[in-house]
Protein backbone atom coordinates (compact mmCIF):
# COMPACT_ATOMS: atom_id res chain seq x y z
CA UNK A 1 0.00 0.00 0.00
CA UNK A 2 1.48 3.32 -1.06
CA UNK A 3 0.21 6.38 0.95
CA UNK A 4 2.33 9.06 -1.23
CA UNK A 5 1.56 7.97 -4.59
CA UNK A 6 -0.76 10.25 -6.92
CA UNK A 7 -3.38 7.68 -9.27
CA UNK A 8 -5.08 9.62 -12.22
CA UNK A 9 -8.22 8.01 -13.92
CA UNK A 10 -11.21 9.99 -16.21
CA UNK A 11 -14.76 9.46 -15.08
CA UNK A 12 -18.52 9.98 -16.52
CA UNK A 13 -19.89 11.95 -13.58
CA UNK A 14 -23.88 10.63 -13.08
CA UNK A 15 -26.27 11.03 -10.89
CA UNK A 16 -27.31 8.74 -7.58
CA UNK A 17 -30.69 10.02 -6.20
CA UNK A 18 -29.80 13.96 -5.86
CA UNK A 19 -25.98 13.68 -5.66
CA UNK A 20 -23.47 13.67 -8.44
CA UNK A 21 -20.97 11.35 -8.23
CA UNK A 22 -18.15 9.02 -10.20
CA UNK A 23 -16.95 5.63 -9.20
CA UNK A 24 -13.37 5.19 -8.80
CA UNK A 25 -11.90 2.44 -9.84
CA UNK A 26 -10.99 -0.72 -7.73
CA UNK A 27 -7.18 -0.95 -9.48
CA UNK A 28 -7.09 2.40 -7.35
CA UNK A 29 -9.03 2.22 -4.20
CA UNK A 30 -7.01 -1.06 -3.41
CA UNK A 31 -4.13 0.25 -3.15
CA UNK A 32 -5.55 2.58 -0.70
CA UNK A 33 -5.91 2.53 2.93
CA UNK A 34 -9.95 2.38 4.23
CA UNK A 35 -10.77 3.04 7.91
CA UNK A 36 -14.43 1.34 8.33
CA UNK A 37 -14.74 1.12 4.53
CA UNK A 38 -14.13 4.83 3.92
CA UNK A 39 -10.95 6.57 2.22
CA UNK A 40 -10.11 9.96 2.97
CA UNK A 41 -8.39 11.28 -0.42
CA UNK A 42 -6.95 14.89 -2.05
CA UNK A 43 -7.00 15.44 -5.52
CA UNK A 44 -8.00 17.32 -8.19
CA UNK A 45 -10.66 17.26 -10.86
CA UNK A 46 -9.72 18.79 -14.11
CA UNK A 47 -7.24 20.50 -11.75
CA UNK A 48 -9.18 22.03 -9.29
CA UNK A 49 -8.01 21.05 -5.85
CA UNK A 50 -10.33 19.25 -3.60
CA UNK A 51 -10.70 16.73 -0.08
CA UNK A 52 -13.21 14.07 0.27
CA UNK A 53 -13.75 10.99 1.20
CA UNK A 54 -14.30 7.93 -0.97
CA UNK A 55 -17.29 5.93 0.10
CA UNK A 56 -17.69 2.23 -0.13
CA UNK A 57 -20.42 0.51 -2.40
CA UNK A 58 -21.76 -2.39 -1.79
CA UNK A 59 -20.12 -4.97 -4.34
CA UNK A 60 -18.67 -2.22 -6.59
CA UNK A 61 -16.11 0.31 -6.39
CA UNK A 62 -15.82 3.75 -3.90
CA UNK A 63 -17.78 6.35 -5.05
CA UNK A 64 -16.74 9.83 -5.11
CA UNK A 65 -19.23 12.51 -4.71
CA UNK A 66 -19.26 15.59 -6.46
CA UNK A 67 -20.76 18.53 -4.68
CA UNK A 68 -21.19 21.91 -7.04
CA UNK A 69 -18.10 23.55 -5.55
CA UNK A 70 -16.04 20.93 -7.68
CA UNK A 71 -18.08 20.80 -10.55
CA UNK A 72 -17.75 24.68 -11.20
CA UNK A 73 -13.66 24.37 -10.22
CA UNK A 74 -13.21 21.76 -12.00
CA UNK A 75 -15.55 23.56 -15.03
CA UNK A 76 -17.31 20.38 -15.45
CA UNK A 77 -21.03 19.37 -15.61
CA UNK A 78 -23.61 15.75 -15.14
CA UNK A 79 -22.78 13.35 -17.88
CA UNK A 80 -19.26 14.97 -18.91
CA UNK A 81 -16.00 12.99 -18.44
CA UNK A 82 -13.99 14.33 -16.07
CA UNK A 83 -10.14 13.72 -15.46
CA UNK A 84 -9.25 13.29 -11.52
CA UNK A 85 -5.82 12.68 -10.09
CA UNK A 86 -6.09 11.35 -5.89
CA UNK A 87 -4.02 10.45 -2.88
CA UNK A 88 -4.57 9.70 0.13
CA UNK A 89 -5.34 11.91 2.75
CA UNK A 90 -2.84 11.41 5.30
CA UNK A 91 -3.28 15.07 7.08
CA UNK A 92 -6.32 14.54 8.45
CA UNK A 93 -6.97 15.60 11.95
CA UNK A 94 -9.48 14.79 14.35
CA UNK A 95 -10.34 17.31 16.77
CA UNK A 96 -10.01 16.66 20.43
CA UNK A 97 -12.74 18.43 22.74
CA UNK A 98 -12.21 18.91 26.59
CA UNK A 99 -14.49 18.00 29.55
CA UNK A 100 -15.78 21.00 30.74
CA UNK A 101 -14.91 21.79 34.17
CA UNK A 102 -18.22 21.51 35.69
CA UNK A 103 -18.55 17.84 34.18
CA UNK A 104 -15.50 16.48 35.35
CA UNK A 105 -17.00 18.46 38.99
CA UNK A 106 -20.33 16.40 38.16
CA UNK A 107 -18.52 13.23 37.03
CA UNK A 108 -15.99 13.26 40.23
CA UNK A 109 -18.89 13.99 42.79
CA UNK A 110 -21.57 10.93 41.79
CA UNK A 111 -18.12 8.93 41.10
CA UNK A 112 -18.84 8.63 37.42
CA UNK A 113 -15.97 9.48 36.34
CA UNK A 114 -15.03 5.93 35.05
CA UNK A 115 -18.31 5.22 33.54
CA UNK A 116 -18.03 7.98 31.65
CA UNK A 117 -14.52 7.13 30.31
CA UNK A 118 -15.64 3.65 29.52
CA UNK A 119 -18.46 5.19 26.90
CA UNK A 120 -16.77 4.28 23.17
CA UNK A 121 -14.35 7.32 22.26
CA UNK A 122 -17.24 8.31 19.39
CA UNK A 123 -20.15 8.59 21.43
CA UNK A 124 -17.90 10.53 24.40
CA UNK A 125 -16.21 12.93 21.65
CA UNK A 126 -19.83 13.81 20.40
CA UNK A 127 -20.90 14.60 23.84
CA UNK A 128 -18.10 16.66 24.08
CA UNK A 129 -17.97 18.02 21.23
CA UNK A 130 -21.77 18.92 22.25
CA UNK A 131 -21.06 20.35 25.48
CA UNK A 132 -18.19 23.15 23.52
CA UNK A 133 -21.03 24.52 21.67
CA UNK A 134 -23.36 24.99 24.51
CA UNK A 135 -23.10 29.08 25.12
CA UNK A 136 -25.20 29.65 28.66
CA UNK A 137 -24.16 28.30 31.84
CA UNK A 138 -27.64 27.32 32.00
CA UNK A 139 -28.06 25.05 29.31
CA UNK A 140 -24.85 23.50 30.36
CA UNK A 141 -25.96 22.23 33.27
CA UNK A 142 -29.55 21.18 32.41
CA UNK A 143 -27.35 18.58 29.42
CA UNK A 144 -24.51 17.85 31.80
CA UNK A 145 -27.35 17.13 34.64
CA UNK A 146 -29.03 14.71 31.68
CA UNK A 147 -26.13 13.18 31.09
CA UNK A 148 -25.22 12.36 34.59
CA UNK A 149 -28.89 10.81 35.08
CA UNK A 150 -27.97 8.15 32.04
CA UNK A 151 -25.22 6.88 33.55
CA UNK A 152 -26.16 6.87 37.17
CA UNK A 153 -29.23 4.42 35.33
CA UNK A 154 -26.83 2.41 32.94
CA UNK A 155 -28.76 3.68 30.08
CA UNK A 156 -27.14 1.86 27.17
CA UNK A 157 -27.90 4.60 24.86
CA UNK A 158 -26.27 7.59 26.29
CA UNK A 159 -26.96 10.81 24.53
CA UNK A 160 -27.46 14.56 24.74
CA UNK A 161 -29.17 16.34 24.36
Amino acid sequence: MNAEKKYKFKAEIYKVGINWCVNVPTEITSQLIAEKGKIDIKGKINGYDFIKTLMPVKDASHRLFVNQKMMKGGKTALGNIASFEIEQNTGKVSKEYSKPKLLIEQLDKHNLTTDFENLSASRSKDILKYLSYIKTEETLIKNINKLIMQLKNKDKNIRIP
